[in-house]
């Protein structure tokens, strides 16, 4: 970086947890014998997956006084990720997913986030955090879903923006993270136009339009691709009308596909690998896409990169353990086809 004011290439911010693997592929949750212990968030996800591709990156979440908090540390720590911004709440916990995978298309999850120490995130830990030295800004929805973590989120989004820094948006939707599912449109809404690039699956973009509860899809969604651009359509309207410059829609083994304000869609073919475990896909996309732009490529070629991580990430246990490096990658790449 040749700019000595910019301290790193990405900040990202939001949650941050301990993620229990089932051990047993396939078997229905209540017969789960045992799991693996990985580091998961999605921000935290994010800032591994950009650190093993090479840029430098920090992430502020907050931890509890506990082993847990040690854990998540000790594994960032490892890593090369800045963890100095990363503040130990007393009186909270640190953060808890239990996964089970049950492949092609059940990967039921637990969350226990009662008393979580990143939804305690503050406004002091934002002014103690350089959001405005970076050139990438990464925030997750699920950090706009209570206080003070919400007011904390926005002022960040503030003053990375005034600052020129890049502001990307992952919707994250989780709707058991919020008093109510309309909330998260709401407040949404209310941010997009401090934001630059939003990302998201095809639901979450959906939700962030929704006013009743009953339309909120919790599961990926099933119904046919005619049926999925047409009910896309109004959501993407809405996010573009509200200022970001690019809507990204993941869409799984079917790629990606960049919205752009003058009504261009570019549709980014996936990868086609077998599938282990979906969760931390979208994560480890943003990694790649976030890479691909800060080196100054093309929305096609970023998402191209973004969807090989995605698709190196499925064929693999955990998530943010087991990131792409930007060797392996830029590998995979080049022997499926090339950008």
């Amino acid at each position: 970086m040749s700019n000595p004011s910019i301290a790193f290439d990405l900040v990202t911010m939001g949650r941050s947890s301990i993620d229990l693997y089932s051990n047993n592929i396939g078997v229905p949750f209540p017969q789960i014998e045992s799991f693996a212990a990985y580091v998961g968030g999605s921000p935290t996800n994010i800032a591994v997956g950009a650190q093993r591709l090479g840029l430098r990156t920090a992430v502020l979440t907050a931890v509890g006084e506990d082993p847990v908090g040690d854990f998540i540390l000790q594994f960032l720590e490892g890593e090369g990720v800045a963890t100095q911004f990363i503040p130990r709440k007393p009186g909270t916990r640190t953060s808890a997913v239990v996964l089970g995978i049950e492949p092609p298309d059940k990967f039921p999850l637990v969350y226990y986030r009662d008393n979580c120490a990143d939804n305690q995130l503050s406004i002091d830990d934002v002014l103690a955090t350089p959001v405005t030295a970076c050139r990438v800004f990464e925030f997750s929805g699920t950090g706009l879903s209570r206080e003070p973590s919400r007011s904390a989120h926005v002022l960040a989004v503030e003053r990375a923006r005034a600052a020129g820094v890049t502001v990307m948006l992952d919707l994250d939707f989780r709707p058991n993270q919020w008093h109510d599912t309309r909330a998260f449109g709401v407040t949404v809404r209310s941010v997009l136009p401090l934001v630059d690039v939003v990302l998201g699956t095809e639901d979450e973009c959906k939700a962030v339009l929704v006013t009743d509860p009953a339309q909120v899809s919790v599961s990926h969604s099933q119904i046919s691709g005619a049926r999925v651009a047409a009910a896309l359509e109004p959501a993407v309207a809405a996010i573009l009308r509200r200022g970001p410059q690019a809507l990204v829609v993941k869409r799984g083994d079917r790629g990606a596909t960049v919205f752009l304000p003058d009504g261009t869609g570019l549709e980014v073919p996936g990868f086609p690998v077998e599938v282990y475990n979906v969760l931390g896909a979208g994560d480890a996309f943003a990694s790649g896409f976030i890479y691909g732009r800060l080196k100054g490529w093309d929305w096609r070629k970023s998402a191209r990169m973004g969807n090989a991580c995605g698709a190196i990430v499925v064929t693999r246990h955990g998530c943010a353990n087991f990131m792409a490096r930007e060797v392996e990658a830029l590998e995979f790449i080049a022997q499926h086809g090339g950008f």
